[in-house]
């Protein structure tokens, strides 16, 4: 199937040329007819597979049918990366056509964001948060909108937007399409659905298992030993850039900064960091910079960095989902990569879940000298600068990041036996 076969204006189809497209993705096969009738729809499909271009193509040659510059077409992103990755992608793919888009979130200033909004603009991309408040200060105006698109609604949910979806709503026409986009269908999204779409029409991609060239491994350790086991893990194992995630922000934050005493070129992404401060570590994790970037799932969303060698989840995820998402990060454009997973025996359940995914038992890994036993109320080692100055001096940065090495060197010993194996397995 090529692009042609959905009749798009001939200017969308020289930007489709001009990006490099050259067949749809399945949740573009099927979303872009749907959506060009004009009903409401329900897609639920993961994250990586082109759901921005489509919707962003149909939306684009509805568009072009009539002109006027009024805002007809509104994009809810739950985070700021995604809603400026979503408005780049937008006006890639409007390239020629005369349409303009403009991108709203929180962490910058909002006059350039209320002159662009006063010039006109076709398309808005927001999240919830900051679009409320220019809502409140009438900078903006609804009254001509055709579609409306709530993007990954899942985790929209998981921020606690849908709140402000529901506020948002209600300053938009009643007529109007209203899209709908999530990876999981919790009881929340579906209501919302409900509340939401009329008539609707559903697409749905299956269930995409991890990459195949990806090497997984599971490092079962106690909570309080997790970041005395990180230093241990970096310091012995070759790696090029690393992205460890944590459940909270608060954890990312200390998780990074524990590192950096230990000597490792780290940094974190989280909720609380400025804009500019976001795009600083994103931009310094791309160069090179920072070798090490410490994020949650939300924080970590609009990351596109192709020579992550290691994916380590320091916390266990909510969901296999979310498993997918994160190891994605690794193994990409033919590359090997490896996703190491630090498990307590509460995460039992989620390993069965992940291993009948990917239709294969995951290896558990131990580190030979690392001491399992120390209690929790001894300080880790994560946590006595004296003792991240000697693994320093017991593994120099050559050994600890060396992206010309062997990827097979120095491979953790992995004992026949574990005392956790049992306990993980029941």
């Amino acid at each position: 199937m090529k692009f042609d076969a959905f009749d798009l204006h001939q200017d969308i189809m020289r930007a489709i040329a001009h990006n490099g497209y050259e067949e749809p993705t399945p949740i573009q096969a099927k979303a872009i007819p749907a959506i060009l009738t004009g009903k409401d729809l329900l897609g639920l499909a993961q994250t990586g597979t082109g759901k921005t271009a489509a919707f962003a193509l149909p939306i684009i040659h509805r568009l072009m049918k009539s002109r006027g510059r009024r805002i007809r077409a509104l994009v809810l992103a739950p985070t700021r990366e995604l809603a400026a990755q979503i408005n780049e992608a937008i006006q890639n793919l409007s390239r020629g056509t005369g349409l303009k888009s403009a991108v709203i979130y929180g962490g910058v200033s909002m006059n350039p964001q209320t002159e662009a909004l006063k010039r006109g603009t076709d398309i808005v991309v927001a999240c919830p948060g900051r679009l409320l408040d220019h809502i409140s200060q009438r900078n903006i105006d609804f009254s001509g909108l055709e579609t409306l698109v709530i993007d990954e609604a899942d985790r929209m949910f998981d921020m606690g937007f849908l709140p402000d979806i529901r506020r948002i709503a209600g300053h938009l026409p009643q007529k109007r399409q209203t899209l709908l986009f999530s990876a999981t269908m919790p009881d929340d999204i579906r209501r919302l659905a409900d509340d939401m779409l009329h008539d609707a029409l559903t697409v749905q991609i299956g269930y995409k298992k991890p990459v195949a060239t990806v090497t997984h491994a599971l490092y079962p350790v106690e909570h309080h030993l997790k970041a005395a086991l990180l230093i241990e893990l970096l310091a012995t194992t070759d790696t090029e850039s690393v992205l460890v995630f944590t459940r909270t922000k608060r954890r990312a934050e200390r998780v990074a900064r524990q590192l950096s005493k230990a000597g490792f070129s780290a940094t974190s992404l989280q909720g609380d960091l400025s804009q500019n401060k976001r795009e600083k570590a994103i931009e310094g994790f791309r160069r090179g910079s920072y070798r090490i970037l410490v994020a949650t799932d939300i924080a970590a969303r609009g990351i596109d960095v192709s020579a992550i060698s290691h994916v380590i989840n320091f916390d266990m995820p909510d969901t296999a989902d979310a498993y997918t998402h994160r190891i994605g990060r690794t193994g990409r454009a033919q590359n090997t990569g490896d996703a190491f997973t630090f498990v307590t025996r509460d995460d039992a359940a989620m390993i069965r879940t992940i291993e009948q995914i990917l239709g294969e038992k995951l290896q558990r890994k131990t580190l030979t000298d690392f001491d399992y036993t120390k209690p929790k109320d001894t300080p880790a080692q994560a946590g006595n600068p004296n003792q991240s100055q000697q693994q320093r001096a017991a593994y120099p940065a050559s050994r600890r990041f060396s992206p010309s090495r062997s990827r097979n060197a120095g491979r953790i010993h992995t004992p026949a036996s574990s005392r956790w194996t049992t306990n993980l397995d029941r």
